[in-house]
Formats: structure tokens, sequence, C-alpha cells
């Protein structure tokens, strides 16, 4: 009976972030428009696109090989299994033990891989100026990322989420600089790995300023609505993994009750509404950067990481 509730527990998680990912983009959005003075779209909005993508028919360029009509559910797949990985509600789920921070940065390389070689496979201009970008990116914001986990695995002694999570809550994580230099270099690395604003502006279709956009211009129908689901997943999961491990209140233990799974849930919710409120605040408060400045913007990332990992060193001598 245990072993039932365990893995319904853990197929719940799997839906909540398959299910709430449109929802975090569309409150994102309407943040921003009201900001800006404007209606703006419904928060629902998402959901409705989604569904009107995956009742079109997908066009497909004659000369597209198998890679392009695979890399959509190749790219959903791995998005998905990294976001229902990292802890929501609850910690110490049947497949928390592969909830590893290593592993789900090599889940998003895959995705983020797949998804380049699409955008060459046809052979337009665009598609080789996005996939040329977004390895310019990936190839920065990697060694940064890695820098944030030996940071965390420094102090909390793994790099396994529920495990971070649980030191977190306890007393002897303390008030660190290092946690804090960690802190905002993940929030640059998921403001460039999500093309949001100043890296990338999600909104945009000039060829002169967009990375993601000139990738999957090219896709269309169920195709193109599977990698817009993928781009919702990959924002919540950032949220997601900032606030596990900067934030981690609210998460219940695995043997805890259905109460404590419901406040879980709340306390989950409430985050992503506080993170979507702030990532609009600071989108409509700054200017996207040329594509020149995205290395130095990646790179002071690394130099944050590096710090708190010399932090820690300097740190463990005493």
């Amino acid at each position: 009976m245990d072993l039932i509730v365990d893995y319904s527990l853990q197929g719940v998680q799997m839906l909540l972030v398959v299910t709430a990912a449109p929802a975090l983009t569309g409150l994102v959005r309407k943040v921003k428009a009201r900001l800006m003075r404007r209606a703006g779209p419904p928060i629902l909005q998402p959901y409705r696109d989604l569904a009107r993508l995956m009742r079109k028919e997908a066009v497909i360029a004659a000369n597209a090989s198998w890679l392009f009509r695979a890399v959509p559910y190749l790219v959903f797949a791995a998005t998905w299994v990294a976001a229902a990985l990292v802890p929501t509600f609850a910690t110490g789920l049947p497949f928390s033990w592969t909830a590893d921070l290593i592993a789900i940065i090599a889940l998003l390389g895959s995705a983020r891989f797949l998804l380049a070689l699409a955008g060459m496979d046809v052979g337009t201009s665009f598609g080789g100026i996005g996939s040329s970008r977004e390895m310019l990116i990936a190839s920065l914001a990697e060694p940064a990322m890695m820098m944030i986990i030996f940071v965390l695995a420094l102090i909390a002694g793994s790099t396994q989420l529920s495990t971070i999570a649980e030191f977190m809550l306890s007393t002897e994580a303390g008030l660190r600089v290092s946690l804090g230099l960690a802190l905002v270099a993940l929030i640059m690395v998921a403001i460039a790995e999500n093309a949001r604003i100043p890296v990338d502006n999600p909104a945009t279709h000039l060829e002169l300023t967009m990375v993601h956009e000139a990738m999957v211009l090219e896709y269309s129908g169920r195709h193109l609505g599977l990698i817009e689901l993928s781009a919702s997943l990959k924002l919540l999961l950032y949220v997601s993994l900032i606030a596990c491990v900067f934030a981690p209140w609210g998460l219940a233990p695995m043997q805890s009750g259905l109460l404590s799974w419901l406040i879980g849930i709340g306390t989950w919710l409430l985050k992503l509404a506080v993170a979507a409120f702030a990532l609009a605040l600071f989108e409509t408060s700054i200017a996207k950067m040329r594509v020149f400045r995205v290395p130095e913007f990646l790179g002071a990332a690394f130099m944050l990481g590096l710090l708190g990992a010399l932090l820690e060193f300097v740190l463990a001598g005493f």
C-alpha cells in the first residue's frame, strides 16, 4: 500500500509540472502586460494556444530529415523528465535518487543539443544563426552552472536535490555569502537558459536579436506545440530548482500526511506566482543587451560561482 502511495505521489508531481508550466508562462505575460498598462492576454491563453497547435497538421520542409520530426518529442520528453525530478511539494519521492543536479543538467544539455541540430537540419539561415548563438550561450552557461553545483555540493555534501533541500532546512545551513553568490549566479544562468530579457526576447522575431525563436521558425502544428510546452517546462524547472535549493520552505517529508502534501503544493504554487511577478518586473525594467554582451553576462555568473567555491574552500580551512 505504501508503495502505491509513493508512486502515486511521483505521478502527481509529474502531472503537476506539465500542467502548471503553461500557467506560469501565461502569468508572466499577464503581469508584464499590466506593468506596461496593457490588458494583456488571459493567464490561460497558453493552454488555448497549445490546444490549437495540437489540432493543426505539422507542415514539414521537403528536405527535412527524420531528426527534424523526432526532435520535438525528444526535447519534450527530456525536459519533462528533468522538470519532474526537481522536488516541488515533497522530498524523498521514489525517483528522488535520480534527482541529481548533474543528471538534470545533462538532460537539459541533451535537449539543447537536439534542438540546435534541428535548427540546422533544414538548412535555413535563421536556423543556423539561432543554433550557433544557442551553442555560444550554452558553452558559457554550462560551466557557470557546474560551478554553482560545485558550491552546493561543498556546502551540502551532495548533488542530490532532496538531500540539499533537507540540509537547507536544517540549522546547519545558516547564512552564507557563498550561497548568496550561487543564488545570483543561478538566476543569471536561468535567465540565459530560458531566453529571457536581457539575453533574449521571447516575443521578438527580429533576425539580429532572436536566439531560441530562430531555431524553431520551421516548426508548426503539434511539433511547435511540443516545443512551446518544453520551453514553459524549462522555465518552471529553473523556478522550482531555485525554490527547492534556496527557499525549500513548505517541502513535505515523504512519510508525512495528506495535509502536509497539500500545504506543500500550495506553497509551491505561491512560489511560482512570486517568481512570475519578479521575472515580469525585471523584464519590464531592463532593456535587452546586444548579443556580443552575453559572454560578459554569463562570465559574471561563472565568476560568482567560482568566488562562492573559493570562499567555501577558505572557510573550510578554518
